[in-house]
């Protein structure tokens, strides 16, 4: 399954509920269907029901965690708040904060590459480090307080 396809219309899903104030599965089928007409999305059938459906877990996922995720997210912000953000960076941070707090299927690298990609995809370079720095501050603590337990 094309995954990073499925981040990209998630972030571009959450911007668009954010900005229109429309509901997941509305934002999800515009997004998907632009995809589907620009002929993004050139997978079978299956492939496509797949993409689909890891779209909207993730969606549904920052969705439904968003004020924890925000939370978390406020921490590792130095200078800065969640609603000060660019809504894209907001969306690619929440996204990739739910990956790493609530998918154990995804290895907290993988989602702060994806995260780092996606938000140099939708804006500058730039963004990409500021993605990197937060995310990587967050993994750093993760990994020291897990340590701590284990000890």
């Amino acid at each position: 399954m094309k995954r990073r396809l499925a981040r990209e219309i998630a972030v571009q899903s959450l911007y668009l509920m954010e900005m229109n104030g429309v509901s997941s599965d509305e934002a999800v089928n515009v997004i998907m269907d632009e995809a589907r007409q620009e002929n993004e999305i050139g997978a079978e059938v299956g492939e496509l029901a797949k993409i689909d459906a890891f779209t909207r877990e993730l969606v549904e996922g920052v969705t439904g965690n968003r004020d924890s995720i925000d939370r978390q997210l406020a921490v590792y912000l130095t200078g800065w708040q969640v609603d000060r953000l660019s809504r894209v960076d907001r969306q690619v941070l929440r996204l990739a904060a739910y990956e790493m707090d609530y998918r154990d299927d995804v290895p907290a690298k993988v989602a702060i590459n994806e995260a780092i990609e996606l938000a140099k995809h939708f804006g500058l370079a730039e963004n990409g480090k500021f993605v990197n720095g937060v995310l990587g501050r967050m993994l750093r603590e993760k990994e020291e307080n897990k340590q701590g337990e284990e000890r």
